[in-house]
This record gives structure tokens, C-alpha cells and sequence, in this order.
């Protein structure tokens, strides 16, 4: 079926269709713009929102990574992140493979559609031409038939006349003989010219019309076919990205399927261990005997559960009333965390300075190794410029080991302090009774750098429960929080007698000696330790539940 011989006199809506055609690219072209877009705008914000929920560096959300569940969500997060970047390919084909092909090729279409109409009118105004000559020489032949016609009868009535003369009747008949001749060459003409166009018009609806619509229609049928073929490629474009898309998909439900609920559960054990032991079993305090210690009214064993906590940072009675607070990390020596945290911690440091030892080692094995290749071959290096580098090496492999054998120490003294498994000691109350004159020691008190507490503490450290409550731990060790704390001479308020001998090897205390009598210049202020003084230079702190105190209100100083 061809345009040209079954549309040959629809030249004006073929033309108004194949406008319809180009506007019809333009339209889907636009479609797969705003797809594109879309594509665009979507990987956008999946980026976003995997970057926003990705854990920032130096971040609480950094260190929980060591959770399963944190890992797969990370996972997760990047295979979002590599999910996106296949919506932004889809984007970047649609643009390059339909956009804008689709966009030149309209270019194109427009141009030849131009072509081939401009050709049809061409055509149709030659045979239009042609139409008005014809009809120029018809009407040009029928008015010298008439003018014929109206010479022989003028003719024919002179020649009737008997009073025209001769001359006259001779010039009729020759005005008459040329009007015929006139007639006859424009007979002949409108003959040989109707042929022509006859001619004419048989070549142009069955020529050349014909071969124009037929160029338009194929033009038109490769428009279709593009068309197609983009609509085709529109969805091959997705189809492309799935197998990666399913990658994905595959690898969140592999981190999904890697969670680990005991393994988290056991992380949160290695995260907050402390390594203390707990408490033992609180003694029974028979009040029916004497005591054997005064006590006073305001020490803290006597106020157990009934005394009301102060809030932190407004009372001056703090349970550690020695520490200094620690700014931003901590110590060097993580010694603001329990010891199983801190033995954690102190291997790490150590395990990381290790491998800076073997990188710096490395470095000066491969220094020594080019020294003796320049020392054998001169024109390829001066030997001693690499002593200066292995001089430094050098004195970073000396202060790294120092460094080292410093966190080697204090891991020692952490392993070596911390409790070993055993039968859980009782808890002992703080008073004791007439019968049971000889208790048993109390441990030595407990590194405060293992054992602050949490709540009281504003750095929100850990710590052991005090001494209060128990005298199998001793209350934690001090240190001064201010220098000048004994620079003033305190009077004494009682006094006390050693129960227990005391090594006091912290700063801020006192050692003491079994039955030793000690002046008390300050009471038990909440924090399991009482102030006293031996002579006028020697003065400290000892655990309460290490001495009897005597309080007396009308003692003189000392």
C-alpha cells in the first residue's frame, strides 16, 4: 500500500500528519526528559539518606560498629548507597541513548519533512502552471474561432452588398482568409499544448507525486520504527541495571541474615566489663550488744539509707574529694576506667605502638639494604646520605619501645590487680559487736583509678560500691584535687585507734600501724574516709572502716 497512489490528492493532510508525527517525538522525547529527572532526583535523595544515617567519624556510632546489627545496617547503608548510583546510570543512558538521539534525529526529520513538501509544492505549482497555459491557449484559440467567424460573415455580407466595391469585398475576404489562418495556428497550438499537459499530469499523479508521498511515507515509517525503538531502549535501560540492582538487594539480605544476636550480646560484655567481683553477703549487726566503736552521727556508716544524695556539683561533700578532673580522653594510663576496660584499652595502645615499631623497623631494614647497594655501587647513590634517616629511625624505635615498656608496666599492674575467681567475700557491715572483737581484715582498699562513680563523678567514670555499705572493698584511693589542702593546720576534733594495719602509699595518706591512736581533724564526709594527723607535719586520710573514731566535741587543737 503506497502513499502515493492511494493518498495522491491529500497532500495538505499529509502534511498536517507528519507535523503530528515530529510533534509526537518531541512529546515522548519530553517524557523520557522528566524520567530521566526523576531518575536523577531520586538516586539524589537515596544518597542523602544513606549518607545521613553512615556513621561520622570519631562518632558513639563509629564505636557500636562492632555490633552485627550495626555492621548491617552499615552494609545495608552502602548497598543503598551503590543501589543509587545504578539509578543515576539509568539517568545518565536515558539522557545519552534516547535524549539525545531523539533530539537529533527530530533535527533531522524536520529537515527532510522541509525537503520533501517543498519538492510536492514545486511539483503541484508546475502542473498548476501548465493547468493556466492550457486554459491560456484554449481561450486564446476559442476567441480567434470567433473572430474568424465574424470575418467570413463580414465578408460574405460585403460580398452580397452590390454597392461595395470590388476592393473592399477584396479586403474582407482577405481579413476573413487571415482570421481563419489564426484560428487554424491557435487550434494547433491548444492541440500540441493539451498533449503536453496531458503528459505532464500523467507524470505528476502517477511519477512524481507518487515518489514524494513515498519518501514521506518511509520518512514517516522510520519516524515510527525510531520511536520504537527508543520506547525499546527505554526499557532495556532498566532492564540493564537489574542484575546489580538484585546484587544489592542480595547483599542487604546478606548483612541481614549476618546478625548475630549472642555475638552481640557477648560484645556488650566485652564493652562494659568492669572486672570487679560483686559485693559479698551483708553481716548481721546483733544492736542488742555493746559497741564496740563509736560512731558518730553524722559518718556515713551510720546514715546508710537514710541520708539523701546530694545532687552532683553542688555538694562539697564529694565522694572523691582527690581526683582531679579529667578534661577530654582521660589519662594516659586509662586510668579512669575499670580495669577489665582498662586492660583493653592498654593492650590496644600497646598492640598499636607494636606495629609502629615494625613499620619504623621495616623502613630501616630497607634504609640498610639500599646503604650497602650505594657502598657497592658509588654512581648510584652517596652511602651517607641515608645515615641521617636512619638515625632518626632510630631514635623513633627507642622512644616507641620506651613508650611501650611504660603501657607494658601498667598493663602489668592492671593483670596483676585485678580479682581472681573465687569464693565471693562477705559483705561486713561497718559496726561491729562485743562478740566479734577480732573481725577479720578488710581487703586492701581498691585502686581509685580502676574505681570511680559513675554517678557521683562528673566524668561519669565507673566505680565499686563504697565502703558504707561494705568493708571487703576499701574505699578508693585519693588524689589531691587541690595542693594547698594541707597547707592549713585544722584543730582536731576526737580521736581514733587503728584497727587494721595501713600502708598509705597513695598520695593523700597516712599509713598506719595496728593500735595506733591518731588525732581526728575531719570525720567521714560521705566518702568512706576520715582525715587525721600524727604530729604537726604528718597528716592524711585513712579508710574509716580501718579505725575506731572518738569523737569529742571539747578537744583542743592539737
Amino acid at each position: 500500500m503506497s502513499w502515493g497512489t492511494e493518498l495522491w490528492d491529500q497532500f495538505d493532510n499529509l502534511e498536517k500528519h507528519t507535523q503530528w508525527g515530529i510533534d509526537f517525538v518531541e512529546k515522548y522525547n519530553k517524557f523520557v526528559k522528566e524520567r530521566s529527572e526523576i531518575e536523577f532526583n531520586y538516586a539524589k535523595q537515596i544518597r542523602n539518606l544513606s549518607k545521613k544515617y553512615l556513621p561520622k567519624k570519631n562518632s558513639r556510632e563509629e564505636e557500636e560498629s562492632k555490633y552485627s546489627s550495626c555492621r548491617a545496617f552499615i552494609t545495608t547503608l552502602n548497598e543503598l548507597n551503590d543501589y543509587a548510583g545504578q539509578h543515576e546510570i539509568i539517568a545518565e543512558n536515558l539522557t545519552s541513548q534516547i535524549i539525545t538521539e531523539l533530539s537529533k534525529y527530530t533535527q533531522e526529520l524536520k529537515s527532510e519533512r522541509k525537503s520533501h513538501f517543498h519538492d510536492g509544492r514545486k511539483a503541484q505549482q508546475q502542473i498548476e502552471n501548465s493547468w493556466k497555459q492550457l486554459e491560456a491557449c484554449k481561450r486564446r484559440f476559442e476567441r480567434d474561432c470567433k473572430e474568424a467567424d465574424r470575418a467570413q460573415q463580414y465578408f460574405e455580407k460585403m460580398d452580397a452588398d452590390i454597392n461595395v466595391t470590388k476592393l473592399d469585398v477584396e479586403k474582407a475576404r482577405q481579413q476573413a482568409q487571415m482570421r481563419h489562418q489564426m484560428a487554424a495556428d491557435s487550434k494547433n497550438e491548444y492541440s500540441s499544448y493539451l498533449q503536453k499537459f496531458n503528459q505532464e499530469q500523467n507524470e505528476h499523479y502517477h511519477t512524481i507525486i507518487p515518489n514524494i508521498f513515498q519518501r514521506i511515507q518511509e520518512m514517516e515509517e522510520r519516524r515510527i520504527q525510531r520511536v520504537g525503538e527508543a520506547m525499546k531502549t527505554f526499557a532495556e535501560v532498566d532492564r540493564q541495571i537489574l542484575p546489580i540492582v538484585g546484587k544489592c538487594l542480595d547483599g542487604m539480605t546478606t548483612s541481614a541474615e549476618s546478625i548475630e544476636p549472642q555475638s552481640d550480646s557477648k560484645q556488650v560484655v566485652e564493652s562494659y566489663k568492669s572486672g570487679f567481683e560483686p559485693p559479698g553477703d551483708v553481716e548481721f549487726e546483733d544492736y542488742g550488744q555493746a559497741m564496740k566503736r563509736t560512731v558518730s552521727e553524722t559518718s556515713l556508716t551510720n546514715t546508710r539509707g537514710d541520708s539523701k544524695p546530694e545532687k552532683p556539683g553542688k555538694s562539697k561533700n564529694k565522694l572523691w574529694p582527690f581526683i582531679k578532673k579529667n578534661k577530654g580522653s582521660g589519662p594516659e594510663d586509662f586510668s579512669h576506667l575499670p580495669p577489665e576496660q582498662r586492660r583493653k584499652k592498654l593492650q590496644a595502645k600497646i598492640d598499636d605502638i607494636n606495629k609502629d615499631i615494625q613499620k619504623e623497623m621495616d623502613q630501616r631494614d630497607a634504609l640498610t639494604k639500599m646503604k650497602e647497594v650505594y657502598i657497592k655501587n658509588p654512581q648510584m647513590g652517596d652511602p651517607s646520605s641515608v645515615d641521617p634517616r636512619l638515625t632518626e629511625i632510630a631514635i623513633n624505635i627507642d622512644k616507641l619501645q620506651a613508650e611501650a615498656q611504660k603501657f607494658e608496666g601498667w598493663l602489668a599492674e592492671v593483670e596483676g590487680r585485678m580479682p581472681v575467681k573465687s569464693e565471693p567475700p562477705r559483705r561486713q557491715s561497718g559496726l561491729y559487736d562485743t562478740q566479734n572483737s577480732t573481725p577479720p581484715p578488710p581487703a586492701p582498699p581498691i585502686n581509685n583509678n580502676c574505681a570511680q562513680d559513675r554517678e557521683s563523678s562528673p566524668d561519669g567514670s565507673y566505680s565499686e560500691e563504697q565502703n558504707t555499705e561494705t568493708q571487703s572493698k576499701a574505699p578508693p584511693e585519693p588524689e589531691f584535687d587541690d595542693e594547698n589542702e594541707f597547707d592549713e593546720i585544722l584543730p582536731s576534733i576526737g580521736t581514733c585507734k587503728a584497727l587494721y594495719p595501713f600502708e598509705g602509699q597513695n598520695e593523700g595518706t597516712i599509713a598506719l600501724v595496728e593500735g595506733e591512736v591518731l588525732y581526728v581533724i575531719e570525720e567521714d564526709k560521705g566518702d568512706g574516709w576520715t582525715r587525721v594527723r600524727r604530729n604537726e607535719e604528718e597528716e592524711g586520710y585513712v579508710p574509716t572502716s580501718y579505725v575506731e573514731v572518738f569523737l569529742d566535741a571539747n578537744a583542743k587543737d592539737s
